[in-house]
């Protein structure tokens, strides 16, 4: 299972970083400028996260392979990363990878909250801002509003859910694997159903 869990990080990472990619290039941004908001995409969240619980060294320096692994990604894509955009099934699977990813965050943030004994709302929040923060920063970083602060398909939201099932199942008793696998999968699926049919928050 943790080898499962793993590799949903890791998917996580890679389709944050390729949209953090994709905004760099359309923006017209040289490679460190692409390296740069990839970096921010793929780890802002969870580095505020970190800052927020006061825990050192941060994650992505702690695997500082990932930070690696992101150089060598951004390097090979940034001349094909917009032909791949343009490619609908490539879209629908980074949209899957991305979901799968925030779930995956949302649970790792509301977790480290509420082992350092945060109140669970707090909690919850933490685990929106480790799944959802670093979309934010690139967009910020690219003239952009941030796409979740607009009238969109549910995101942060989604990682709320997920965030407050993670948070349940641990308080009932249920072990970690599966709270995180209960916080992956509500996220994964709300995500996927608020796109399938462009649900958006009502006010």
């Amino acid at each position: 299972m943790n080898t499962l869990m793993k590799t949903i990080e890791v998917l996580g990472i890679i389709a944050f970083a390729l949209t953090g990619i994709y905004e760099a290039r359309k923006k017209g941004m040289d490679i460190v400028g692409v390296y740069s908001v990839g970096m921010i995409t793929a780890f802002g969240g969870g580095t505020l996260r970190d800052l927020t619980l006061d825990r050192h060294p941060l994650f992505w320096i702690r695997h500082y392979e990932y930070a690696a692994f992101l150089l060598l990604l951004a390097v090979v894509s940034t001349m094909k990363i917009e032909q791949l955009f343009n490619k609908k099934n490539v879209v629908h699977v980074v949209l899957a990878l991305d979901a799968l990813g925030l779930g995956s965050f949302s649970a790792s943030g509301a977790s480290l909250a509420d082992q350092v004994g945060c109140a669970p709302f707090v909690s919850s929040l933490l685990g929106v801002i480790t799944g959802v923060f670093g979309g934010v920063m690139r967009d910020i970083i690219c003239n952009e509003i941030p796409y979740v602060f607009q009238r969109s398909e549910l995101y942060a939201t989604c990682a709320f859910a997920g965030a407050w099932a993670y948070l349940i199942v641990t308080h009932a008793g249920g072990n970690d694997i599966a709270a995180v696998c209960t916080c992956i999968g509500i996220t994964f699926i709300l995500r996927m159903f608020a796109i399938r049919y462009k649900i958006t928050l009502p006010i």
